[in-house]
């Protein structure tokens, strides 16, 4: 078998018949050598060469005014893409993160910041270049720079508000934006509110690429096709104002299909049959579309099997490390796995990429490094009197029955009976371009049935698991003979699949029959969850709904817990 399924093999340059049997270290390695043997002058670079070997052409920035190179020092210097982070203490650790149109040169980007519109602080940014040279088929590189700029903030106040802008050289300022640093640990704080989904990407094509190599256009028509589902998503979730917002994976999807076909950028006509391109710059759309939220409510990521992008280093991740600021408190090695405790809720991030059977590129790069370090944390959160309640969100599915992806088992092998030891209450995943909710699930068989509306103690019920990787991409099925099961449209007994299946350590795909499916909702969609901590001696509630790329709610399932009287 090979250690990625044809259609699911990001065109990093490497040929895909090659890739297709290459672990992301293996391609990386692969990249490297063909680089080392085909240099890019850096003035080749920065003049943007013609095609052929060695060549270079150059991407453009999100702003659509100049290219990423020294020759246009002239265009302006701005920033744009605004996203915020939370470090690993979210009460008082804050990281603020933009992207800039071209070289700032020796130029210093300052970013003001205070708990007010006055600022009162200021600080210098770091600049973090990142240089992506990727082959083409025709002999020539695809060569793009870019520059981020971050700042990052670890002794303010908990619960308060701030705001912040950012400034270049000549005085050219974002404008004054508000973000939130999270509750302390505990009920005191009182309610909140975060959101999550998964499978992003964007709706907008890279400045210079013709319409539909990179949109949604790329694919044939959806239902509404002439609704932009990823930004209408990103807008649904800006109108609740969350506290936060979890991304199970597959951000922005710079490799259009992943589908594993050989590389060949175009900026005119019609994108040729048969061809993709990782395209760097499709990150610079996605920072500016999801703007409207992340400026100002910090948008915690986990990485997906499109988000391995082999022309970096280690495991593909590199660009993440320049583009993104994730808290450092996870096991070495592994970037994306993190944890954070916000209010009487504690979340871990989780890297799927390293156990699953479905795609193996980087399956197992830990080490058993992540694994061990998921007990620790969970064994850690539970025995904690102020954390209520425990979730974990990733990108494949322990529990999903979608055609395209199912389940993995590799997965379930690896945490779903941590999850079930440690009474993991909701566990969020991407991957599968649908919604889906299952029923309380123990030792991989439901407990009972959660129908909407329903009330679970994850204490003696299990853990709810949710597919959500409904944000923008191209719609997935459910098997066949499966109909949808939501508010308004509810099938008696469909929780009943006879024909799904679960992927299998040899990377098949084994016939399951499984009666955990209660949910499931086949259009764009994200969750959003309300936390009400309760009094000593009271209930603790998490209500978790689903809603659509409109704001209307579907499912919603209330988790409840008992608060101890004495700590």
């Amino acid at each position: 078998m090979p250690v990625s399924p044809p259609n699911e093999v990001v065109a990093s340059g490497v040929p895909a018949q090659v890739a297709r049997d290459m672990t992301i270290a293996e391609q990386h390695d692969w990249l490297q050598t063909f680089l080392r043997r085909r240099p890019v002058s850096r003035r080749g670079m920065l003049l943007g060469g013609l095609a052929g070997a060695g060549a270079a052409t150059l991407g453009t920035t999100p702003f659509g005014r100049a290219a990423y190179a020294a020759t246009t020092a002239d265009a302006p210097l701005l920033v744009g893409g605004r996203h915020t982070a939370f470090g690993a203490d979210p009460a008082r650790q804050l990281r603020l993160a933009g992207q800039l149109t071209r070289n700032p040169g020796r130029g210093k980007v300052l970013l003001d910041i205070g708990p007010s519109r006055a600022l009162g602080g200021t600080v210098e940014a770091e600049i973090r270049p990142l240089l992506s040279q990727v082959p083409q088929v025709d002999g020539s590189i695809l060569t793009v720079e870019q520059f981020y700029v971050h700042a990052a903030f670890d002794r303010l106040a908990p619960g308060r508000e701030y705001y912040y802008r950012f400034r270049v050289p000549g005085g050219a300022a974002t404008p004054i934006q508000a973000v939130r640093t999270g509750h302390a640990k505990g009920r005191h704080g009182g309610s909140f509110r975060f959101t999550m989904m998964g499978d992003h990407g964007s709706n907008t094509t890279p400045p210079g690429d013709p319409k539909g190599v990179f949109d949604d256009d790329y694919y044939k028509d959806d239902n509404q096709p002439t609704v932009a589902h990823a930004s209408a998503i990103t807008a649904a979730i800006a109108r609740l104002d969350p506290h936060f917002h979890l991304l199970a994976g597959d951000i922005c999807y710079a490799d259009p299909s992943g589908a594993g076909k050989p590389p060949r950028r175009t900026t005119t006509g019609q994108p040729p049959a048969g061809f993709d391109n990782f395209d760097p710059t499709v990150w610079d759309v996605y920072l500016s579309d999801i703007e409207l939220s992340a400026s100002r409510t910090p948008w915690m990521f986990a990485t997906g099997n499109h988000d391995m992008e082999a022309l970096y280093a280690p495991h593909g991740y590199g660009g993440h490390a320049a583009r993104l600021d994730l808290p450092t408190d996870g096991p070495k090695g592994c970037p994306s796995v993190y944890s954070f405790v916000y209010g009487n809720v504690g979340v871990l991030s989780l890297d799927a990429n390293d156990v699953s059977f479905e795609i193996k590129a980087n399956t197992g790069y830990s080490g058993g490094a992540q694994n061990s370090w998921v007990e620790r944390t969970l064994k850690a959160y539970r025995a904690d009197p102020d954390i209520d309640f425990i979730i974990a969100f990733f990108h494949h599915c322990a529990y999903s029955t979608t055609s395209q992806h199912a389940s993995d088992g590799g997965v379930r092998a690896a945490w779903t009976k941590l999850f079930d030891t440690y009474q993991v209450d909701l566990v969020l995943q991407g991957h599968n371009h649908l919604y889906e909710r299952t029923d309380p699930i123990r030792a991989n068989a439901p407990t009972r049935e959660a129908p909407d509306g329903s009330t679970v103690d994850p204490a003696k019920d299990g853990t709810i698991y949710i597919t959500a990787g409904s944000a923008g991409r191209p719609r997935y099925q459910f098997q066949t003979g499966e109909p949808e099961s939501y508010r308004g449209k509810v099938v008696a007994g469909s929780n009943v699949v006879p024909n799904s299946y679960v992927w299998a350590p040899d990377g098949t795909k084994a016939p399951e029959a499984i009666s955990w499916s209660r949910t499931r909702f086949d259009n764009y969609a994200f969750v959003a969850v309300e936390s009400a901590p309760g009094a000593p001696g009271g209930t603790s509630c998490l209500t978790v709904r689903g809603i659509d790329e409109h704001g209307t709610e579907f499912d919603r399932v209330t988790l409840r817990r008992t608060v101890p009287k004495h700590r």
